[in-house]
């Protein structure tokens, strides 16, 4: 596909859209902001050391909305017809997720408006709360939704609706997937015990489970790349083995925090308690549990055993969790 912001000697340039007919569109961007819950807490009951953060932020993304054009070089001044930044948070993880939404009737797209507005929501948070805490973080700003235009409506899902081409993603082939975080075992320098015996005890709990384990080096980028394509094409379980401890290079826990949406505590605490029952190392696990969206995500520890014994000890309730992510009852 030729790059439409390049002229034909290769710079830049604002793409021409004086013939394209005025058509309403919409736009809605997300970003999360982690930070500890009693930072969170102290934004929510006291505002901050600089007034509400809340609203600030708000005002900030819908102000930054505004000046995308000045901001983002070959962007298009475009009149909005309405700009909403909404933020709600999550108590007990410390997340706030900013969703904001732009409108307009124009010739192009407002994608940027609804991203510019988002980041700089999340941006405008951080600056209000980094006297409580210095390393919050700021994480998956990412389109949601853009509809009008040729092209037609789409979602992050990637699939198209409205008037675009009718297209359904396909339900993944198997609802689980393994996923070895080892530097050495991804170098081919020792072979991998625990991802196939992760998936045989998937298997044999019933659990329709991908028969090779993706085996990552330990890469917090490419973990959280990997864990969030794969949760975004429909798998309903993503289960990694290793990285889950105290050394520079172990940084699973972290990567999964990047793209969940919420933790599950009580799933890697029960996974630690088992674990104290067989060595004292177990305290060291920083495992943690989560969901994005309708998938669960399970950290284990590297070692077959630590991991079977980890497994085993939430299989009783992992089918009942995957059941309650995809809509079910309790």
């Amino acid at each position: 596909m030729k790059p439409t912001h390049l002229d034909p000697a290769g710079a830049p340039r604002m793409v021409d859209v004086g013939d394209k007919p005025i058509t309403a569109r919409r736009a809605v961007a997300s970003a999360t902001v982690r930070m500890r819950p009693d930072t969170l807490a102290t934004l929510v009951d006291a505002g901050g050391p600089k007034g509400d953060a809340f609203v600030t932020a708000r005002l900030a993304g819908i102000a930054a909305a505004k000046r995308t054009a000045d901001l983002i070089p070959l962007c298009h001044p475009i009149g909005l017809d309405r700009v909403d930044v909404e933020l709600d948070h999550d108590a007990s993880t410390g997340l706030v997720t900013i969703r904001a939404e732009a409108a307009a009737s124009a010739r192009t797209g407002v994608e940027m408006e609804a991203l510019t507005a988002a980041s700089v929501a999340a941006l405008t948070l951080y600056d209000m709360a980094k006297a409580l805490q210095r390393d919050i973080v700021i994480e998956r700003v990412e389109l949601l939704v853009k509809e009008g235009g040729k092209c037609g409506s789409w979602t992050r899902d990637g699939a198209p609706t409205a008037n675009a081409n009718p297209a359904v993603r396909p339900a993944p082939e198997h609802e689980a997937v393994v996923i070895v975080c080892s530097t050495r075992a991804a170098a081919g320098e020792r072979a991998d015990a625990s991802g196939p015996a992760v998936v045989e005890a998937l298997r044999e709990a019933g659990i329709s489970v991908a028969p090779d384990a993706v085996i990552l080096p330990d890469d917090e980028g490419a973990i959280a790349t990997t864990l969030a394509t794969l949760a975004d094409d429909g798998h309903a379980l993503l289960v990694t083995s290793g990285g889950t401890g105290l050394t520079p290079g172990d940084v699973t826990p972290a990567a999964t925090r990047r793209i969940i949406d919420r933790e599950i505590p009580g799933l890697a605490e029960l996974m630690r308690s088992v674990g104290l029952a067989s060595t004292p190392m177990a305290a060291l696990s920083r495992g943690v549990v989560g969901a994005r969206g309708a998938t669960l995500v399970v950290n284990l520890p590297g070692s077959p055993r630590g991991a079977t014994e980890s497994l085993a000890a939430i299989l009783p309730v992992l089918r009942h969790a995957m059941e309650q992510l995809a809509g079910g009852d309790h």
